[in-house]
């Protein structure tokens, strides 16, 4: 085998890998030494920013193919054909911890996937619980403030997190599964996804629909206790990314089957709970699964950092026949997220291999840029409209358009008959067997009794009390009996 020859970044040959280039022996450095410079130079730039959430993460490539007719839903061409497969790419993730934390903690986590479709990419950035903490994209920054480490003791702050969650009521519903026996997945491979958001599908007629997306785990669903986390957690900080990785290379591909649930567009205003609404559910009795595929995860990627740490996720990243609903958290992470890969990766990061299309062709006018590979040949135009044959618009809208009326102003997402903060995070509790509440409840009083200040506590213990007597009855209790000790 013919030896390959080390060199520089612009190629040249490296005589001498292992001593830096002095004054003489034993003499003080040169700084002529150009290999040197350029290898200590590119060490301290080897990082980018973390992501801010989900910055903990693992990632794996497959494809998805469909099962089940769903064209009188959507003209999306990767649904359109039974039997049609698409390539995929889905990072799941940790929300609150950053880069170095451990895969086995109580937390949501991110289920990010990038259908790689003839159309352009479609991302489905979305989480394993169905719901969220919150609903107007406004009071994001300021609850992730409250879950990541306090600018003063630089560690998570029970008090912060029960303190934001006392305010904020509305969250009472993804608390409850976040400490019930969903809150630590056993692995990635041993968990539901869901686009948690409410989406708009459009078909070819132009009738439009509103969807939520659900991913059963075709591995069935196992949960690890706190001290089984704990343990883990103590044992191999990596022990979700060492799964994953290690069942897809000997063989056992992990796949998910994909229901949509579908709401006519014209049932939204009269629905009882607000269908656009991030912390509710639609309940499966009023709109069924209705099954779609499956998504096959078959490939481990060569690189974690160029393929994991750089993909970039974006859901304004639509096709025809998608699009968005007007759900408030939803409008704001259109611009969010891809702001976050602007400010991470740069303007250019959509050409990284993990992030480029695989089929079909970008052709538009965006130039120059930092790591710009892309900036077309001599004659090519860089504004629109012109008369140089460049690229046009085509006229026809990826969805259908959203019916909006009444004044400009903040205000509050409009009520439905049913809507309230605490109703559905007491039917959660209600389904649950009694060792899952016992669990549910000392999850919950383990951190709520570390909080210092009492009114925030008895914030708290009134959102469990409204959502079920008996949820609020145990919770006060458990936390009484901690507080006492």
């Amino acid at each position: 085998m013919t030896q390959r020859v080390l060199t520089t970044e612009s190629g040249a040959p490296v005589a001498d890998n292992q001593n830096s280039a002095t004054a003489g022996v034993g003499g003080p450095i040169l700084l002529q030494d150009q290999h040197l410079l350029e290898k200590l130079a590119r060490f301290n730039r080897e990082r980018i920013p973390e992501r801010v959430v989900h910055a903990r993460g693992s990632g794996a490539y497959g494809y998805f193919e469909v099962t089940d007719d769903v064209t009188g839903f959507t003209r999306a061409d990767f649904l359109s054909a039974v039997g049609k497969r698409t390539e995929t790419f889905i990072r799941f993730s940790t929300v609150a911890d950053s880069l170095g934390g451990a895969d086995a903690v109580r937390d949501p986590r991110g289920f990010a996937l990038k259908f790689y479709t003839d159309e352009g990419n479609y991302d489905l950035v979305g989480n394993n619980t169905p719901v969220f903490f919150i609903k107007d994209p406004i009071k994001f920054p300021d609850f992730i403030h409250s879950q990541k480490r306090d600018p003063f003791t630089g560690r998570q702050e029970p008090d912060n997190v029960w303190d934001f969650w006392a305010h904020a009521p509305e969250a009472t519903h993804q608390v409850t599964w976040l400490m019930g026996d969903r809150g630590i997945p056993a692995s990635y491979r041993h968990m539901n996804g869901y686009g948690s958001h409410t989406y708009q599908w459009t078909n070819a007629e132009g009738e439009a629909f509103f969807v939520k997306y659900h991913f059963k785990t075709n591995q069935g669903v196992r949960s690890l206790s706190s001290e089984q986390a704990a343990e883990l957690a103590g044992r191999d900080g990596n022990s979700h990314q060492t799964d994953l990785l290690q069942a897809i290379e000997r063989g056992v591909h992990p796949s998910w089957t994909l229901y949509v649930q579908v709401m006519p567009a014209g049932e939204a205003a009269e629905y009882r709970f607000n269908p656009f609404d991030l912390t509710k559910v639609w309940p499966h009795s009023d709109y069924p699964l209705q099954r779609v595929g499956r998504l096959v995860l078959d490939r481990n990627p060569d690189n974690v950092f160029a393929e994991v740490e750089q993909a970039a996720f974006s859901p304004n990243n639509f096709v025809p026949g998608i699009g968005p609903s007007p759900d408030k958290m939803l409008q704001g992470r259109l611009f969010a997220y891809a702001d976050a890969h602007r400010y991470r990766l740069g303007v250019n990061h959509t050409q990284l291999p993990v992030n480029a299309p695989r089929t079909a062709v970008v052709d538009n006018y965006g130039r120059d840029g930092l790591h710009a590979t892309r900036n077309g040949a001599r004659h090519d135009k860089n504004y629109e409209p012109n008369s140089y044959a460049g690229p046009a618009q085509t006229g026809a809208a990826l969805s259908a358009p959203l019916a909006i009326h009444g004044w400009t102003g903040t205000h509050e997402a409009p009520a439905h008959t049913k809507d309230d903060d605490f109703f559905q995070a007491g039917e959660l509790y209600r389904l649950m067997s009694e060792d899952e509440k016992d669990r549910l409840v000392a999850n919950i009083a383990g951190g709520l009794s570390q909080v210092i200040r009492d009114d925030v506590i008895e914030k708290n213990l009134a959102h469990f009390h409204a959502a079920d007597a008996d949820y609020g009855k145990r919770v006060e209790e458990a936390v009484r009996a901690l507080r006492e000790d």
